[in-house]
């Protein structure tokens, strides 16, 4: 079966955008997933999300049906938690589901909950969310009114904003009442999760495909397969756009949905998930937009969080201000990210000044060496990927840098 045309594409996440108020139980249609959920067996549910060959649209892209099977088959309370904290820059495809349709992410956590033993689901949101929290609560009152939640408990639990809880052991630790750190593993939460029992930790796209793979089974979502695009930086038009993995390329994305960069200017480089992943020069705009291709490009989907920078940004500016931005949501377990992160914006702010040497580059780059890999979660790992990437492929942007002692494109720069 093959994917609909981006031109043709209508939206199945995103159906209700634009919206200023939510569809309501009446206008979602029911939970009519759920109901058919219910009438097949546990295993089945998971086959059929494993068959649709559903990735996690949170950033990791790992196969969603295959993270519930992990889950042991043992006595005792089990949890899903939703991560709707979505603090990675330039991402807020997550808010705008659960502003406009919190009930479709409401089903599909309910679908999830089935699936592998669970009775109740946590929603951990971030805090600034405050209208998409309401509007979930409010979303899942009606629901419990309807009959359809049952022996089921959705609870929605405000964070307090922090980035390291997108990720998922810290987020557990978060939602325990304890300082956000990551935990080491194993054990990993499938077995020791929220409250020291099997957990499954799923993102809010993720969570939202599933009442559509249920309704319409695997084939169909195979043929379809949606993935929200949030585009910003130096475009035209910035926003959310669903359209089929692989249906367009970065530069369509930009042209045809973004309307094109500001002032016309040619692009220098896009962040195609948001400052956790490395850059790709404009030479790479052509690039379908699915994960092995990105990957194939020198960087990752992850989010989908794609960050447009035209030739009027500063990309030594750029660097400092994403390693500024990790530096600041180091939780600071780990010594490498820690230490490492405040001397990585120390030399980037330095060369941004123009007070820099080309020894500050090797340095940079050493620097990075000592933090990747080295860490427990990924936080240090994304943190080396503004330095490494704009090192290697705009060091001549460095050197002006430090030859001319400021910033080679004078006030206009951004």
């Amino acid at each position: 079966m093959s994917a609909p045309s981006a031109t043709t594409y209508e939206p199945i996440l995103l159906k209700y955008q634009g919206r200023t108020e939510p569809a309501s139980l009446e206008e979602y249609g029911g939970y009519r997933a759920w109901l058919k959920a219910q009438e097949m067996t546990p295993e089945q549910v998971v086959e059929e999300v494993k068959n649709s060959n559903l990735k996690g649209r949170g950033g990791a892209a790992f196969p969603a049906g295959m993270k519930w099977s992990f889950v042991p088959k043992v006595d005792g309370p089990k949890y899903l938690t939703v991560n709707a904290d979505e603090s990675e820059p330039g991402t807020f495809k997550d808010r705008e589901i659960m502003e406009t349709c919190p009930h479709m992410l409401i089903e599909g956590a309910l679908i999830c909950c089935y699936a592998f033993g669970a009775k109740t689901a946590f929603i951990y949101i971030r805090g600034e969310y405050q209208t998409a929290a309401e509007r979930l609560e409010a979303a899942i009152a009606e629901a419990r009114s309807a009959g359809l939640l049952g022996e089921y408990d959705v609870i929605v639990f405000r964070g307090a904003g922090a980035y390291i809880c997108g990720e998922e052991t810290a987020l557990l630790e978060s939602l325990e009442g304890r300082r956000p750190m990551p935990r080491s593993r194993p054990p990993f939460p499938a077995v020791e999760g929220l409250y020291g029992r099997p957990t499954v930790i799923n993102n809010v796209e993720t969570l939202s495909n599933v009442p559509h793979i249920i309704n319409n089974g695997a084939e169909w979502f195979k043929g379809v397969d949606p993935k929200i695009f949030c585009l910003s930086g130096h475009v035209n038009r910035p926003g959310n756009y669903e359209r089929p993995l692989g249906s367009l390329t970065i530069r369509q994305l930009i042209d045809e949905c973004g309307q094109g960069v500001i002032g016309g200017r040619p692009v220098k480089g896009v962040l195609p998930a948001g400052a956790s992943a490395p850059i790709l020069t404009a030479d790479k705009l052509d690039t379908p937009l699915d994960y092995d291709s990105i990957r194939g490009a020198g960087s990752m989907l992850g989010s989908a969080s794609f960050i447009v920078l035209s030739e009027a940004a500063c990309i030594v500016r750029a660097a400092a201000r994403m390693v500024e931005f990790f530096r600041k949501e180091s939780c600071g377990k780990c010594t490498p990210c820690r230490e490492g992160t405040q001397w990585l914006h120390k030399v980037l702010s330095r060369l941004e000044a123009g007070q820099g040497s080309e020894a500050d580059l090797d340095l940079l780059l050493s620097l990075s060496d000592e933090i990747s890999g080295k860490v427990l979660c990924a936080l240090g790992d994304f943190s080396v990927s503004p330095v490494v990437a704009t090192v290697k492929q705009f060091r001549d942007e460095y050197l002006a840098h430090i030859h001319e002692g400021k910033c080679p494109l004078g006030s206009w720069a951004l």
